[in-house]
């Protein structure tokens, strides 16, 4: 089983917990042990699926100001988890699946987890977009606009889900190198982002 195989109901089973209650205030479920890779994947793709609806709610015409503020310091607060969680999934990679590199390896353009990152927003997206297809109040014109839409992102899936399981299975083999390389925003940083140290 590839890991994407593996990965991809852990997606799922997010994405569908968190719609039991499709609310942005529920409590994440502990469904996997801690620390395990499916436990990452599965926080991974929550935080996804909580920062997908946080965008839908802020893009309401009638939000109030106030609220809205609110709602971009918490999707602020969301991208800097969801980038913290890619470099767990990164260090998870490099001490369970890099190998020793050959004389030759090359680096890739971008790490595994962050190829992770866009799986599970994929998956998000091919939910979405089925549920579009198949929306009993819309018309025969947009649910068919929808399921084409649906028929690329499947598609996509497959690229993706075969290319990342291919650069793994390069890592492991060592003709890829893997190196992990820490985000370093600085706009978060009271220290690097002048107008946060700019006004001590």
């Amino acid at each position: 089983m590839t890991f994407t195989d593996k990965a991809w109901p852990v997606f799922e089973r997010a994405i569908a917990d968190y719609h039991a209650t499709d609310n942005v205030d529920a409590p994440r479920p502990a469904r996997y042990a801690d620390a395990s890779l499916e436990d990452l994947l599965y926080r991974k793709c929550w935080i996804d699926t909580v920062q997908w609806h946080l965008e839908d709610l802020i893009r309401d015409p009638q939000i109030d100001p106030v609220a809205a503020l609110a709602l971009k310091r918490r999707i602020d607060k969301s991208n800097q988890d969801r980038t913290d969680l890619v470099e767990d999934i990164d260090c998870w990679f490099l001490d369970n699946v890099a190998g020793e590199p050959l004389p030759d390896a090359t680096i890739n353009t971008e790490t595994p987890a962050w190829a992770v990152d866009r799986l599970s927003i994929l998956a998000l997206k091919i939910y979405h977009m089925r549920e579009q297809a198949e929306r009993s109040d819309a018309d025969e014109a947009h649910r068919a606009r929808c399921a084409d839409k649906l028929a690329v992102l499947l598609v996509q899936r497959e690229d993706l889900g075969g290319a990342l399981d291919t650069l793994l299975d390069d890592i492991r083999a060592g003709r890829k190198r893997m190196r992990l390389y820490k985000q370093m925003k600085m706009y978060n940083d009271p220290s690097t982002n002048p107008v946060l140290y700019g006004k001590k």
